[in-house]
C-alpha cells in the first residue's frame, strides 16, 4: 500500500472522531454516528453548496484501496442516511457524492472520506473550484443542527 501522507501526518479525522478538535473543525460539527462511521459537516464549502457533509470510516484507512469491506458497507450507509438527510432539510433539488483518491484525484485529507453535497439547477458544482474557501463555525452550525435535528426525529 502506498501513502501519500507526509512523514508525521496527523489526521485531523482521526482527532475529531476520537472526540477532539482540528484546526478548523469541532464536535459541533458532527451530525452523525455509527459504529464504523461518522458524519460531519465539511469546513470547507464550495459556492453554492453551502453545508455539504463529508462521511469517514471510524478507523483510519487512507483511501478506497484499504478501506476494508465492512468500514466501506457503513461509510456507504452513512451516506444514504445523510444523503436523505439533506433532500428532506435543504430544499434542494438532488444529491451528489464525491470520493478521491491521491493527489492526482484531489485527495488532500490522508483519511477517506465522502462528500454528500446538496445539488441545485445550475450550481457549477463540477466546475468550480476543487479546493473553495473555509467558512466558520457559526456559518456551519445551522446546517449541522438543521441535520442533527431530522436524524433524531425524522419526519417532523
Amino acid at each position: 500500500m502506498i501513502s501519500h501522507a507526509p512523514p508525521g501526518y496527523v489526521c485531523p479525522i482521526c482527532a475529531l472522531v476520537a472526540g477532539g478538535t482540528t484546526d478548523v473543525s469541532g464536535q459541533q460539527d458532527i451530525v452523525w454516528q455509527s459504529e464504523r462511521a461518522t458524519a460531519f459537516i465539511c469546513a470547507r464549502w464550495w459556492p453554492n453548496n453551502h453545508g455539504h457533509v463529508l462521511v469517514v470510516p471510524n478507523a483510519h484507512h487512507e483511501n478506497i484501496y484499504d478501506l476494508p469491506a465492512e468500514y466501506g458497507h457503513a461509510v456507504h450507509d452513512g451516506v444514504r442516511t445523510i444523503a436523505r438527510a439533506i433532500r428532506d432539510t435543504y430544499g434542494c433539488e438532488g444529491i451528489s457524492t464525491r470520493q478521491h483518491n491521491e493527489p492526482a484525484g484531489y485527495q488532500d485529507t490522508w483519511h477517506y472520506h465522502v462528500h454528500v453535497f446538496p445539488r441545485y439547477r445550475g450550481d457549477d458544482l463540477y466546475g468550480s473550484n476543487p479546493y473553495p474557501a473555509f467558512v466558520s463555525a457559526e456559518r456551519r452550525r445551522p446546517y449541522a443542527d438543521k441535520l442533527r435535528t431530522h436524524l433524531r426525529h425524522p419526519g417532523e
